[in-house]
């Protein structure tokens, strides 16, 4: 379900049904990075999205947590792990955040969701059906990471 009036009704007469979030975790920079965490922003967003279609009905797809490149440290674990915490207290058993940052890599033992890190592909030369290709790909790869999760805390 994705984080829109129609899909937010279906979940809230549902809710006990729906025990995953899917937080995009989406870098935004202004200097000589712009473009690549445009990049990354793009290919996560894109992933996301085709995974909230694989799993429909079992996990809610939140607005991407957008930060600056910039922030400090501390300060972006802190929001994180307010997002965290209200997730949990609404219910939510199963936490991902999905990122091309490897930023977020040497902090993952700090959250207790699980992150998954996947290596940005840029898409910017790809044709349309080329692009669907290399997500569709790359979702399927996830799916058993997913399902494994799930099945680890029945």
């Amino acid at each position: 379900m994705k984080w829109n009036p129609q899909d937010i009704e279906t979940f809230l007469q549902s809710k006990e049904y729906v025990d995953t979030a899917v937080l995009p975790l989406l870098p935004v920079a202004f200097d000589s990075e712009m473009g690549q965490a445009a990049g990354m922003s793009e290919f996560i967003t894109l992933v996301t999205g085709q995974l909230e279609r694989q799993f429909k009905g079992r996990l809610l797809l939140l607005p991407g947590f957008s930060y600056l490149k910039t922030c400090e440290e501390e300060k972006l674990f802190t929001d994180l792990l307010l997002w965290e915490s209200q997730l949990k207290e609404s219910g939510f058993s199963h936490i991902f955040y999905l990122t091309s940052d490897l930023f977020w890599k040497s902090a993952e033992s700090r959250l207790d969701g699980s992150l998954i890190w996947i290596p940005s592909i840029p898409l910017e030369t790809m044709q349309e059906a080329q692009k669907i290709s290399v997500v569709e790909s790359q979702v399927k790869q996830m799916l058993t990471l997913f399902t494994g999760k799930w099945h680890e805390k029945e």
